[in-house]
């Protein structure tokens, strides 16, 4: 078993290792559990270690202040890397029961709407599961990287997928390297796909990817450079050190302009999207190559394809159906259900639909706008208004 020690943090790479080294803990203990065996005091131990180095971390306003480089500060917002550590102290003492009472006390309407998903998917064998992860089975962090995914959410997560689903997918716009190193599920049970669906991991440990011409690759690799460049520039260097950072993914790129903590001024950040607006237009002026999509947090462009009628960006439709060929998802096969938390995941469960009207929908969400849209596609749907509410529906079925 992975051991951590106390560490005093005191540069943002000493956090990053400390995620890093708690992941493998987290790995480890997941196995344990799903294999029916009792976590051992070790481990807790360590992750009390973790918390408690996060926590002695100083604090300003709210913000925790760490060196940058030896010379510079910065602030950092915490709340997620403590919040879920605590979680998992509780989870591995107090055990499951005490641990559905801690999250309905934390999140009004809790029992109400685990119990609204449990009826809604009761008695069903999925063919199909297909999430997004942030923000829908996994709470928002203020950085990716250290968003390592919590013990009991694997557990819950992993033990629905093992049970209840014959094809699980977890499919995000984030890079495929990134999201394999903070999730801790058992590996070769759950497809991992990633940049929107261009390229996944399949259950043989096997990397897939959907072909990009050479114009097109050519394209993307002059726009990282020069968004590399711009990065490196000590005006906007701070942009790759919030939320989801500057990311390559294939077929796409993602800078983020702001993050869950608001820890850039909202010109300012707006100020940069412009910027960012204005180097896309530059290098693509007659936009056949890229499609820009600003999420308010992450800019991201986008890589087009054709669409028969024209030239689109690539959404998380087209990659649900690129899995499905390139998988053999047999999605004509339901149910399924589909799971996500914006707009940007909506393409999912409208791809589901097509072939298989059956298919389930579970969205996180408190925006209106959203709500009305999932539920206008299909009358089986359910809108929750927390990532832990969703976790939950599947950990206890």
């Amino acid at each position: 078993m992975a051991e951590i020690r106390h560490t005093q943090l005191k540069s943002l790479k000493d956090f990053y290792a400390l995620m890093a080294a708690s992941r493998q803990v987290r790995y480890e203990a997941v196995g344990t559990i799903l294999g029916g065996g009792k976590v051992d005091e070790d481990a807790i131990a360590s992750l009390r270690n973790v918390l408690d180095s996060l926590e002695a971390v100083p604090e300003e306003n709210g913000k925790r202040i760490l060196s940058l480089d030896g010379s510079r500060d910065i602030e950092l917002e915490m709340g997620y890397e403590i919040d879920e550590t605590r979680k998992d102290i509780f989870y591995l003492e107090e055990g499951e029961d005490t641990f559905l009472d801690l999250l309905s006390d934390l999140h009004p309407g809790f029992d109400e709407q685990v119990a609204a998903g449990k009826e809604l998917l009761a008695g069903l064998d999925l063919n199909c599961l297909v999430t997004d992860r942030d923000g829908t089975i996994n709470n928002y962090c203020a950085r990716y990287l250290t968003s390592i995914q919590s013990i009991w959410n694997s557990v819950f997560l992993s033990r629905f997928c093992l049970n209840k689903v014959q094809r699980p997918v977890i499919l995000t716009s984030a890079p495929l390297d990134g999201l394999i190193e903070i999730s801790v599920n058992p590996e070769g049970k759950i497809y991992y796909a990633a940049s929107k669906g261009r390229e996944c991991l399949d259950f043989e440990g096997r990397t897939r990817r959907l072909p990009i011409s050479a114009s097109k690759q050519e394209a993307i690799d002059l726009l990282n450079s020069r968004l590399t460049s711009l990065l490196l520039q000590p005006e906007y260097e701070k942009f790759s050190l919030i939320g989801s950072g500057l990311q390559f993914k294939f077929g796409q790129s993602t800078v983020a302009r702001q993050d869950i903590g608001k820890s850039i001024d909202e010109a300012e950040s707006k100020a940069f999207l412009a910027t960012l607006t204005g180097l896309t237009e530059e290098l693509d002026p007659d936009g056949v190559n890229f499609r820009m999509e600003d999420t308010g947090l992450d800019v991201e462009i986008i890589l087009t394809i054709d669409a028969g009628d024209g030239l689109k960006d690539f959404d998380k439709g087209d990659g649900v159906k690129y899995l499905n060929d390139e998988l053999g998802l047999e999605m004509f096969r339901g149910p399924h259900l589909i799971c996500g938390d914006t707009g940007s995941d909506v393409p999912m469960l409208e791809a589901a639909l097509e072939v298989a009207p059956d298919t389930r929908a579970i969205y996180v969400t408190e925006k209106e706008d959203l709500a009305k849209k999932v539920s206008g596609l299909t009358s089986n749907a359910l809108i929750v208004s927390q990532p832990d509410m969703l976790v939950a529906i599947m950990g206890t079925l």
